[in-house]
């Protein structure tokens, strides 16, 4: 899987280290040459001598007491992909902010392999303003995250902020170097909530964030895909391209001509089921009184690309603030060969969130009923699902 290749696998300090010991040993039977650096707070939680061990080269720890000149570009060069697990929220911010006050910060500023980080702290660490901005900006510039997953955590916690398990990092290295389960496909994703205006200034819109749509996208790109992501959110990831629209109007349109192009469609948006009829071309003003705006349907993009002769495998999604019984019957009069429902009521589930609760609904009726994951988690399994149900397609 990874014969040959050359990794550094980066381990910070938290209670998760001791997952690296197995990650480490993973990426070794995989057939990768692997250099480890430690920062000195993980030193409190997993023994040099035991990477060491599985690596057969003791760990680097501090800048200035290697033999080598320059340790960090050294390695930085040397690296083919720099993995860090687990990544506390302080390495993710200096990631983020190209910070280089240690030994594995400067390594990865001055290595240009693909990065792969799999955060790993508590709850209120990972949902802080602060983290939140540091993981925009480290998607933003295209590396790769995996996790984290939601669990029990130290302390006896339980939330978002478990570091992925090996196997599933691991997954996420080989992707790097490996045509991909999907390779060869080309993929349709939507994203974020469409805004219908009102006037120049105000728009109807809903709560969407765009979050799980790029997700998929971003998942899709790495396993091997041509992407396709139309999007009223932009999250730019590597390997996707990006079509911003606004509108449901727009975004009917831009979905319907790339899905003649598409093996498979992603409908992950969340579209303005009405729009108003007579858009003012001025912005209203409060002295005129509330206005009285007259409600029209938008587009059924979802029933539009259903509708197609040679239509792609279609995989829709349906927020929902009820019983699963509404996403059954909506998935039986789409005719998707695939539905993705959550119910946006739930506080770690739907708009906004960077978690996750899902059930998947056959055409046939089944409901599967998955745990509350992260998004990029969600995206993961469901690009497994889908390429199990593709022909000559295996997951």
């Amino acid at each position: 899987m990874l014969t040959g290749r050359r990794i550094v696998l980066g381990v910070t300090g938290g209670v998760a280290a001791y997952k690296a010991a197995y990650l480490a040993r993973r990426l070794v039977e995989a057939g990768a040459e692997v250099r480890t650096v430690m920062t000195v707070s993980a030193l409190e939680f997993l023994g040099p001598q035991t990477l060491a061990a599985i690596t057969g080269t003791q760990p680097a720890v501090e800048m200035f007491r290697q033999p080598s000149v320059s340790p960090h570009v050294e390695m930085g060069q040397w690296a083919e992909a720099v993995v860090v697990a687990p990544a506390t929220a302080a390495t993710i911010s200096r990631i983020a902010n190209g910070l280089s006050d240690d030994l594995l910060s400067a390594t990865i500023l001055a290595s240009q392999a693909p990065l792969v980080i799999a955060p790993a702290m508590h709850t209120e660490m990972w949902e802080s303003p602060a983290t939140r901005r540091n993981m925009a900006l480290i998607r933003r510039d295209g590396h790769v995250v995996v996790g984290p997953g939601s669990g029990a955590l130290a302390g006896g916690d339980l939330g978002p902020g478990r570091m992925s398990e090996p196997e599933e990092i691991l997954a996420a290295v080989a992707a790097l170097f490996a045509p991909g389960l999907l390779a060869g496909l080309r993929v349709l994703v939507t994203a974020g909530g469409t805004r219908e205006p009102v006037d120049p200034v105000r728009y109807i819109g809903n709560r969407s964030s765009g979050k799980m749509g790029n997700a998929v996208a971003a998942a899709a790109a790495r396993l091997g895909a041509e992407v396709v992501l139309v999007t009223t959110v932009a999250g730019p990831a590597a390997g996707v391209e990006i079509v911003e629209v606004e509108t449901a109007e727009e975004m009917a349109a831009a979905v319907w001509e790339r899905a003649k192009m598409a093996d498979v469609a992603v409908l992950a948006a969340a579209v303005a089921d009405f729009r108003p009829a007579q858009p003012s071309g001025r912005k209203l003003k409060r002295a005129a009184g509330p206005p009285g705006i007259t409600l029209e349907p938008t587009p059924d993009i979802l029933a539009g690309v259903a509708a197609m002769a040679d239509r792609p495998f279609l995989v829709g999604f349906a927020a929902e603030t009820g019983p699963v019984a509404e996403a059954i019957a909506k998935g039986k009069h789409q005719r998707v060969d695939l539905l993705v429902a959550n119910d946006v009521e739930r506080d770690d589930s739907g708009f906004g969130t960077d978690t996750n609760q899902v059930s998947l609904v056959t055409p046939d009726g089944m409901v599967e009923a998955w745990p509350v994951m992260s998004k990029d988690e969600v995206a993961g399994r469901l690009w497994a699902r889908v390429a199990a149900m593709l022909p000559g397609r295996e997951s």
